[in-house]
Parts: C-alpha cells; structure tokens; sequence
C-alpha cells in the first residue's frame, strides 16, 4: 500500500504573525504546502491527511484544500487543546489557561485514526525538496505495519538557517546509520547585528555554543509504521503526567522518537539530504519563499502550472 503524507499544519505562527501555512508564494497562488504535496504524490504517496485548526477550515479549503483534493486523495482533521485528554486532564489544562495544541506527537496521536499505513510526518511551513520525498517514498513503500526501524531525512545545518531571526534545530547525533540522539536546540542563529555574521550560536539552556554548521539537523521530517503508535502513546501518557499544568509545555515528535529508541523499542534509520531549506518562520522569509519558488519553476524543477485541476 503507498505510504501516506501527514502533513502539521495546526501551529500558531506567533513569529510570523499569520497563517503561514496557507500564505501564497507560487506564481498561481499555491501555498508552500502545494509544493510539498506535489513533491510527494509524484514520489509515490497515496494520500494526504492535513492536521488543522478549526478557526481556519475556511480560509485553508478555499486557498489550499480544495485544489489539492481534486488532484489526490486528501483529508484534514482538527487538533484542539483538549483532544485526547480525559475530562480531569482538561479540567487542569483549563486551570493553567491553555490555549493552544499541546505539540506534534499530540498532533501525530490525533491523525492516528486516519493513518492504516506507513507514513511520512512534514511541517506545512517548511520547504524539503523533491528528492527527500523520493526517499522517504521509496522506504516507507518497503516495509510493513509492524516494522520497528523506521526513518528521519536530515539536513545540513548551515543549509536551514534564516538570516531574519534564530530557528529552532534538533541537532542528531548517528552511528552505523541509526539515529542515536536528537538534542532540541530552541535557539540557533547567526551571530552579528541583524544577523549578518557568517558563525553560528545556539542558546542551549542559557549556554552558548558555537556550531560548524555541517551538524545534521531535524526539520521533523521522520517517516514511520504504525508500530511507533504505541512507542507515542507511552511518550504523551507520561507527559500528561508532569505538563498539563505548564501553559507552554509541547509535547515534540524529536523527542519522543529519542526516547523510543532510548527504551529499544524502535530504531531511526537517517538519509541526509543535500537540499537547501526554506521556509515561512518570519515575515520577512515570505519574499525569499517565493524568489526560490520561481527559480525552481524557471528551472523546469516544477511545471508553470502545478496542478492540473
């Protein structure tokens, strides 16, 4: 069975201050998501599953869904703060005055229902590249429900980094191939005014380090068989355990995929891709999106037209 695309689209865009995910940067209006979609049907992904706010159901039918939807199999769920939490844990979510989604493995739970094959988890704001969804496409295709090794595709640090603010990295350690570790930095930027340094920082807990910049990254980018349900399942139990009283608690894929390989219930296989990234963080990123969008259309990298319908 073609693996399916679950695809994070419920996040705030506080930095950006909009709806990012269905902001228009292609040549006929498409939103970086378009691409990804695109990108992944013609790597062999049979369907497409949306993870979504409700207040923008609207605005994300008429300027994304719909035109997705008449050219591949498409659906969209709505992530809510007390989604999958029993009525005493909303009770305290309440009381600590929450007021958003809880975070992506929150996210992934949610969508559970939708996905019976193995699948790929994107972003909505980031841009990957054709090539890493071939990959994931093609290893995703080969294994079953059942399988315990699943995969990440990894980028080159220095190949992730916005010149209009810091972002946020998971920063993976490898051996023999397998994803050993993945370290949450919050915090990466370059150094200088405005961001105009060629180094690198992070912020790690208050404790400044300095990167190569050829660090491989996670840009949640992870594909997985429905096995990594129970490995979740055990991730956000135990979280709810000690953060629905923290108003700004997430409950994050990186992590949880550590400790999944932490307990040897999963192993990570990591492909590291060569792509440049890009994405919608900051405001000021929409114009570089949609400079590096028509290149790659002037290329020949994606037809004048995306879709034919």
């Amino acid at each position: 069975m073609p693996p399916t695309l679950l695809v994070l689209a419920a996040g705030m865009g506080s930095r950006y201050g909009g709806v990012k995910q269905i902001d228009a940067v292609g040549k006929n209006g498409e939103c970086l998501l378009d691409f990804s979609a695109f990108d992944a049907k013609r790597s062999g992904f049979g369907k497409v599953v949306f993870i979504i706010r409700k207040d923008i159901e609207k605005d994300f039918r008429e300027r994304l869904f719909d035109r997705v939807a008449r050219n591949m199999d498409a659906e969209y769920v709505f992530q809510t703060p007390d989604a999958l939490l029993a009525a005493e844990e909303r009770k305290i979510a309440a009381e600590a005055k929450r007021s958003k989604p809880w975070g992506t493995v929150h996210a992934v739970l949610w969508a559970k229902e939708r996905i019976k094959e193995p699948f790929a988890v994107i972003n909505a704001d980031d841009y990957y590249g054709k090539s890493v969804f071939e990959t994931l496409g093609k290893y995703l295709s080969s294994i079953n429900n059942d399988c315990t090794e699943h995969a990440m595709v990894g980028y080159i640090l220095e190949k992730t980094m916005s010149r209009n603010g810091s972002v946020s990295r998971g920063v993976c350690e490898a051996e023999g191939g397998f994803l050993k570790s993945i370290t949450e930095n919050t915090k990466i930027y370059y150094t200088g005014e405005n961001f105009s340094g060629n180094e690198i920082e992070s912020d790690l807990n208050g404790k400044i380090i300095r990167m190569t910049g050829k660090e491989t990254v996670s840009m949640n980018l992870f594909g997985f068989s429905p096995k990594a349900f129970e490995s979740f399942e055990e991730y956000w139990a135990n979280f709810k355990k000690t953060s629905l009283s923290l108003p700004k608690a997430e409950a994050l894929l990186p992590v949880a995929a550590s400790e999944m390989i932490g307990k040897g219930e999963g192993r990570i296989k990591v492909f590291t891709s060569e792509e440049s990234w890009f994405g919608m963080t900051y405001p000021e990123d929409k114009q570089v999106v949609k400079a590096e969008i028509a290149k790659k259309i002037e290329s020949g990298y994606y037809p004048k037209k995306l879709w034919e319908k």
